[in-house]
């Protein structure tokens, strides 16, 4: 009788975790879709435009100094604009093979690839500067192209 009362209390367990953690898969994704969303719709559709917008954000972000208090927000706010971006133009054969998006994209994903690897550490010296002159190529290209 004990031993049928065990069986019961472990499946009863299992169940319950098993529904918490359903509940939990179910509505977790969609906090992160909603930011991702938000930040997808900061891109105008326009990629002169969005190009110069998005260099712009991140140079300021780059400027700030390692021991401001919001270094850490404004990381994750360029890591979303980078990915808001790339997803937004990597797909669209007009824009993804000029010169303006590829050297876009060589600084994005040096700058995103040094956020996530490295996220504790600031950007080195001579990262920065080749950041600069990256996305200030791509801001020049990119009003010449179009």
């Amino acid at each position: 009788m004990s031993w049928n009362l065990n069986q019961l209390f472990k499946t009863l367990i299992k169940s319950c975790f098993s529904i918490l953690l359903g509940i939990f898969l179910i509505f977790h994704p969609f906090g992160l879709s909603i930011d991702a969303a938000s930040q997808k719709a900061s891109m105008s559709g326009d990629f002169v435009k969005d190009t110069v917008s998005v260099a712009q954000s991140l140079k300021e972000t780059i400027a700030i100094s390692e021991n401001e208090e919001n270094l850490s927000e404004a990381k994750d706010q360029a890591l979303g604009l980078i990915t808001a971006y790339i997803s937004r133009y990597r797909n669209r054969p007009q824009v993804n093979g000029s010169s303006s998006f590829t050297t876009m994209q060589t600084a994005l994903n040096a700058m995103a690839g040094h956020y996530k690897t490295f996220s504790d550490r600031p950007l080195p010296e001579k990262l920065k500067e080749r950041l600069n002159k990256e996305l200030t190529r791509a801001e020049k290209i990119v009003v010449k192209e179009i």
